[in-house]
Parts: structure tokens; sequence; C-alpha cells
């Protein structure tokens, strides 16, 4: 079985996304202008309008890691910023020499070389503090009295709600999420912020998503909402295995294991620093443990 898509961009989404669109060129930088490992610079590729991963004001909490890895190496941070979908940025920035490291990718992603992991990162529920369901896993009968399950189409989410017999209930719903906008030809994200917000409005009881993407706005709700971490024990009605939790990893080019071997060296000195960005966004950290010793 090929790896589950899920909201953050991955191996499996980019190559449907690949094969339904043009290229995009990537913002700024030459494609022959890469820096040598050892420069007293690290390019960064980055999103400019990819909340609240990243964004061109450099208040994404991946830019954030990405000051602090660059910091611990020692160099300067220089993002070079990307204003098409996040899902092209290792073949349109990192693969054309652009920039040098992308945060934020799967541990594994095959297209790059990733770096050991420096946060394992959940899907969660996100529902009114004060909720009379009780929905911890997707075995919870009560997520069969909810009304509007918010999640991504295409993602491990649906594969969830088919299995419950959800997903046609919530299927109108799930495509207001993105404006019914086609999915064809192009990719179409949800807005985590709508995901959570209407939770928080009251136009649904329960939203799924990656917990990077959603607790930075449940945060900003103060007391109002609450997230439950998923279960990484889902299987599919055959009996397959759906992973809720990702290892995120850093990624470089595949002939630059020099660059690599660097940065694994400054992510053991910053993971602390790393620990607080992601603390001060409201990301659960209960997963970090489990991805230390493990390799990249």
């Amino acid at each position: 079985m090929s790896k589950t898509i899920h909201s953050r961009p991955t191996v499996a989404l980019l190559a449907i996304a690949a094969a339904v669109t043009g290229l995009a060129a990537p913002v700024s930088a030459a494609e022959d202008s890469a820096t040598p490992s050892g420069s007293d610079v690290l390019r960064i590729c980055a999103s400019a309008n990819e909340e609240p991963y990243s964004n061109r004001n450099g208040t994404g909490f991946e830019n954030k890691i990405a000051e602090v890895v660059a910091k611990a190496m020692g160099r300067e941070p220089e993002f070079v910023w990307y204003d098409k979908p996040a899902i092209y940025l290792v073949r349109d920035q990192l693969d054309t020499k652009a920039c040098d490291i992308v945060i934020g990718l799967d541990t594994g992603d095959e297209r790059v070389l990733t770096t050991k992991p420096y946060y394992r990162a959940p899907y969660v529920f996100v529902m009114p503090k004060d909720s009379k369901l009780d929905i911890k896993d997707w075995d919870s009968p009560d997520l069969d009295k909810a009304h509007n399950v918010g999640f991504a189409q295409d993602g491990p989410a649906q594969v969830m709600m088919e299995k419950r017999g959800l997903f046609n209930r919530n299927f109108n719903y799930m495509k207001s999420l993105i404006g019914f906008k086609s999915k064809r030809n192009q990719y179409v994200r949800v807005p985590p912020e709508r995901l959570v917000g209407d939770v928080a409005d009251g136009k649904a009881d329960v939203a799924v998503g990656f917990a990077p993407e959603l607790a930075p706005y449940v945060k900003q709700r103060g007391d109002k909402l609450k997230m439950v971490v998923i279960p990484d024990t889902a299987t599919r009605g055959d009996g397959e295995r759906v992973p809720f939790h990702f290892d995120q990893s850093l990624g470089v080019r595949k002939d630059d294991p020099e660059l690599l071997s660097e940065v694994n060296a400054a992510l053991e000195k910053a993971r602390p620093k790393i620990e607080q960005v992601l603390k001060d966004e409201g990301i659960p950290l209960d997963e970090m443990k489990a991805t230390e010793g493990r390799a990249g």
C-alpha cells in the first residue's frame, strides 16, 4: 500500500498534482546558484502563503524552526520565497538549486535526503471544550452523533469516515470547506483556520486534521476548543493500517550528504529551541520522545 495522503503535502500528493498541472517557476534565485555546504548562509525553500507553516513575513512556525537550525549551524538563514502551493517546493525550488533545504517533510521522503526526525506529528480531533460528545478514536460511537465533521478530501480521515459509513453524510459539508471547487487539475487546500473556526462557531461538531496545521488556530480561540490526539492504531476495512502520526524531517538534495550531516548535527543542538517553538504554537509535544534516536 502506498503512503496515505495527509493534509501536509506528501510524496503521494505531489505525484498526483504533478500529473495534472504544469510546472511552476520559483519566485526568486537562479537555478544554477546553489550554495555549497560550508557556506555562511543557509538558503531555505519556503512557501510565501501556507499559514501556519510558512509565510512571507517569516512568522510561520516552520520559518522559526528554520532560523533556529541555521543559527545552530553557524549560518544566516536566507528564505527563498515561493508563491505556488508548497507541494511543489522540492520540484521547483530544491531540485532546481534555487535553495538548499526544505522544512517539514515526511521522514523518508524519497525525493530527497531526509534528516533524523525533529518531531512526530499526530492527527487530532478538534471539538468544543464543553462538547458532550465522547470521541477519543475512530471507534468512538459518538462520531455517529456529530453534526458536520470537517476533514480534507483524499486523506486518512476520509478513509476512516468511509469505513464508519459517515462519508456520504458529510460530503456536502466537506466540499463546502473548499468552496465546492473541483480538485481536478489543481491542488486545493482546505483552510485550516476554516476547519477550526467552524467548530468554534458551532457550524461543525468536530474537525479532523494534522495537529501542526490546526493547533495554532485552536490556541487563538483560548479555552473554547480542545484537541484530542488520534491514536495511531487505525485500520481500513480490510485490516490494513491507516497512519495518523508522521515523523517530520528537513530535506536536502540527494547529492548533498555533507549538508545532511551538518543539519543532523545542528538538530541535536537545536532540539530544545525547536520544542519551544512547537510548544508556543500549541502543537502537542507528547509525541516528541518517539522521534529520539530514530535514523533519518
